[in-house]
C-alpha cells in the first residue's frame, strides 16, 4: 500500500517537549523503528512531521540576535526546519533500514503549501507560536506588526494566521520519488505557507499551516491508500476526562462527523487530527488512522488505533471494532 504518515511533534523532541539536538536525534531514532517495519512489509511511505518546537527556537534566536543579524521570516523558519528534521529522519532511517538488510533510498523535499491570499485566517490570527514574553516586550514587538495575546498565568504569546492548505506545490516531485522506490519526507510543519500573486509569482507568507490537514491534502494528491496521524495516544478517546471515557475503534466518515458534533474535539489537539483523517476518507475512499507511533504497524492491519473507513469497507468487514 501507499501510506502517508504524519509524525507528531513528540517524535521530534524529548519527552518534555524540548528540542535539544541530542534529544531530537534520539527521538527520531526511536521513530525510525516502526517506520522501517512498514518498509520491510513492502509498503510505499511518505512522511510528514511537526516542527513547532524547532520553529520556536529559531524565533527566539531572531529576537535575541535582531541587533546583529536581520530576523528571518516565518516562511524561512519553516524551510530551515524542514531541511534539518528531514536530514535527521534520513540518517535515522538509513541506519535502521541497513540494520534490517533493506535497500531503500531516502529523500527530503523542501516543500511549499499553497494557501489563499484572502483566507479569513489572515485577518483572525489564532495560532500560538514561540515563547511567552512579558507585557512590555509584547507591546514592543507589536509595534513591528506582530500580534500577541495574553495567556493568564503564563504571559503573552505571539499568534499568527493558520490558513487552510489548498495544494502541496511540490507533491508531484514526491510522487516521482515514490515511484522510484524512495522513502520520502515532504511537507514538514504543514509545508511552507505560500501564496500565488496576481503576477503569477509565488511568495512565502507569515503563517503556520496545520500539518495534519496538509498531510490529508498530500495523501489525496498522491492517491495514498492510508493516511496515518501518529501521535502520543493509542486512539481517539470519547468522553475524555469523564468516567465514561473509552477508546474509539473503527467508524465511517459519516459516523465520525456525528461524533465531532457531539464530542467537540479540542481545536488545539485532537480536533485537526480527526478532521484530517475524515477529510481524507471522504475525498478518496481511503482509510484514515489516528494512533501512537509504536502502534502504527498494528493499526495499518486493523489491530490498533482509531480508523475512519468508507461505508462500503465497513459493511464488507462487519462492525467488529466499534466505539
Amino acid at each position: 500500500m501507499r501510506i502517508v504518515i504524519a509524525l507528531g511533534g513528540n517524535a521530534m523532541t524529548g519527552a518534555d517537549g524540548r528540542a535539544h539536538p541530542e534529544e531530537q536525534r534520539a527521538a527520531v531514532r526511536r521513530a525510525a523503528v516502526p517506520i522501517a517495519e512498514l518498509v520491510t512489509q513492502g509498503h510505499e511511505l511518505m512522511l510528514t512531521h511537526g516542527n513547532g518546537p524547532q520553529v520556536g527556537n529559531i524565533l527566539v534566536k531572531n529576537e535575541l540576535a535582531a541587533a546583529v543579524v536581520p530576523p528571518v521570516p516565518l516562511s524561512w523558519c519553516g524551510a530551515q526546519t524542514q531541511a534539518t528534521i528531514g536530514m535527521l529522519l534520513m540518517n535515522a532511517l538509513d541506519t535502521e533500514l541497513a540494520r534490517r538488510g533493506v535497500q531503500k533510498r531516502t529523500a527530503t523535499l523542501v516543500s511549499r503549501t499553497l494557501v489563499a491570499k484572502d483566507d479569513p485566517a489572515f485577518e483572525h490570527r489564532t495560532k500560538p507560536i514561540g515563547r511567552f514574553v512579558g507585557e512590555e516586550e509584547a507591546e514592543l514587538l507589536g509595534e513591528h506588526g506582530e500580534r500577541y495575546v495574553e495567556v493568564p498565568g503564563r504571559g503573552w504569546r505571539r499568534v499568527v494566521a493558520s490558513p487552510e492548505p489548498l495544494e502541496c506545490l511540490d507533491a508531484a516531485a514526491a510522487d516521482v520519488l515514490l515511484s522510484q522506490d524512495y522513502l520520502v519526507v515532504c511537507s514538514g510543519g504543514g509545508g511552507i505557507p505560500t501564496v500565488l500573486n496576481d503576477d503569477g509569482t509565488y511568495e512565502g507568507v507569515e503563517a503556520v499551516i496545520d500539518k495534519d490537514l496538509t498531510a490529508a491534502v498530500v495523501a489525496e494528491h498522491l492517491a495514498a491508500d492510508v493516511l496515518v496521524i501518529a501521535t502520543d495516544v493509542e486512539s481517539v478517546v470519547l468522553d475524555w476526562g469523564t468516567p465514561e471515557a473509552r477508546p474509539l475503534g473503527e467508524v465511517t466518515a459519516e459516523q465520525m462527523r456525528a461524533l465531532v458534533a457531539q464530542q467537540g474535539f479540542a481545536a488545539g489537539s485532537m480536533g485537526p487530527k480527526v478532521e484530517a483523517v475524515t477529510r481524507f476518507c471522504e475525498r478518496t475512499g481511503g482509510t484514515g488512522i489516528i494512533t501512537s507511533l509504536d502502534s502504527v504497524s498494528a493499526a495499518v492491519v486493523d489491530q490498533a488505533g482509531t480508523r475512519v473507513v468508507p461505508p462500503t469497507q465497513r459493511a464488507d468487514r462487519g462492525a467488529d471494532r466499534t466505539a
